[in-house]
């Protein structure tokens, strides 16, 4: 088999470095002697990968960021381009980042070089007019859920779903108590409250969220409130907002998220990854999100899915409560968790679907995106 290959990779987040790591080390397995080269973090780079950029130009949020970086987006992206054509690479991966490298991937493909994209964008959750692009841009699809699997199937867009990291990281059963023992909690029912990783988020939902566990701990009056912020930033602005609940006694965590919801009875957070953390963790919860009434109503237009939630979309049925924007209120937040504490029947058929849930995301990881891309290649 040849092993002398060069293949590229293209992460611009450190989601994607973690991801890219694990690939080559798969891959290395296939191909000692291959060259891995394009732009990647510290941990692709212990790997032997070659960065030519460093992974922080790529790594741009927002809408006004991006427009500032244009032109040296354009320059790298250009100077990618001529070194994947002129070193004449065998097989170029772009990892999330979809913006960026659908369309260095477009015109490698055109050029007659392999291409792969690893980690979908959420074109079936909106702007589906993408799928054209898609279909132009690469030789395979690597996604990280089975209902994204299902979407490039039909259509007709070779795909491969290797489930998610985190799923095979963290273990199906995991110790409640050891984490209560670390965090030093009492053992007294706990509630984890994580209104979101962005100043925004904070502002919108931050007050509404402490509101809700105030209520809660009115219920029950021994309820520990814990909650993980993700920054310096966060955790200032959180206890902030705390100066005016006292009574409260909320334990507000630098980081730490994973270990506060593994000593959660319940969790409260807003949409995004933190679902899909929870869920793994077997963890009921209820999810909430506000994006601004303007916001809502123009992606309400736009998306093609019925649940914001992740165990949600993955159940494709209503597993866990989610309140977004109008519907984001005191009450109705507040039944939903209560329901919760007070019905131990339906939070363990819940825990029940999530562990299903769980082995359905295992699906191989960087195993299974190797063996495909090995396939692929095999077809060059």
């Amino acid at each position: 088999m040849v092993d002398s290959y060069r293949i590229g990779i293209v992460a611009g987040e450190l989601s994607g470095d973690q991801l890219g790591a694990g690939l080559i080390r798969s891959l290395k397995l296939r191909y000692p002697d291959a060259i891995y080269e394009g732009i990647g973090g510290s941990k692709m780079i212990n790997e032997g990968f070659l960065s030519l950029f460093p992974i922080e130009r790529l790594s741009v949020m927002g809408f006004f960021e991006p427009l500032k970086r244009l032109p040296e987006l354009f320059r790298i992206r250009k100077n990618l381009f001529k070194h994947f054509c002129d070193s004449e690479f065998d097989l170029v991966i772009g990892i999330d980042s979809p913006d960026f490298n659908l369309g260095l991937e477009k015109k490698l493909h055109a050029k007659g070089i392999k291409t792969a994209h690893y980690v979908s964008p959420s074109v079936w959750a909106w702007r589906q007019s993408r799928i054209k692009k898609i279909q132009s841009s690469v030789d395979l699809m690597i996604t990280l859920f089975p209902f994204e699997e299902d979407f490039y199937k039909k259509n007709s867009i070779p795909v491969v779903c290797v489930g998610h990291p985190l799923a095979e990281d963290l273990a199906v059963q995991l110790d409640t108590n050891k984490a209560r023992q670390e965090l030093c909690l009492a053992d007294n029912p706990v509630l984890v409250v994580m209104p979101g990783s962005r100043a925004s988020e904070i502002k919108k939902l931050g007050k509404l969220f402490i509101d809700v566990a105030a209520y809660c701990k009115k219920r029950i009056t021994k309820l520990q409130i814990i909650i993980p912020a993700a920054s310096p930033e966060r955790k200032y602005e959180i206890e902030d907002i705390l100066q005016n609940y006292p009574s409260l006694k909320a334990k507000v965590l630098d980081g730490q998220s994973l270990l506060a919801m593994s000593a959660a009875d319940v969790v409260l957070v807003s949409s995004g990854t933190a679902t899909l953390e929870a869920m793994l963790l077997k963890k009921p919860m209820v999810v909430s999100y506000r994006l601004g009434a303007l916001t809502f109503a123009l992606i309400s237009k736009i998306i093609k899915i019925k649940y914001a939630a992740l165990p949600n979309l993955l159940a494709n049925e209503l597993l866990v409560p989610e309140y977004l924007e109008k519907d984001a209120t005191l009450d109705n937040i507040s039944s939903g968790i209560m329901n919760f504490f007070d019905n131990p029947v339906d939070r363990k058929k819940l825990e029940e679907h999530f562990e299903a849930l769980h082995e359905t995301l295992k699906c191989g990881g960087s195993e299974t995106a190797a063996k495909a891309l090995v396939k692929l290649l095999s077809k060059k």
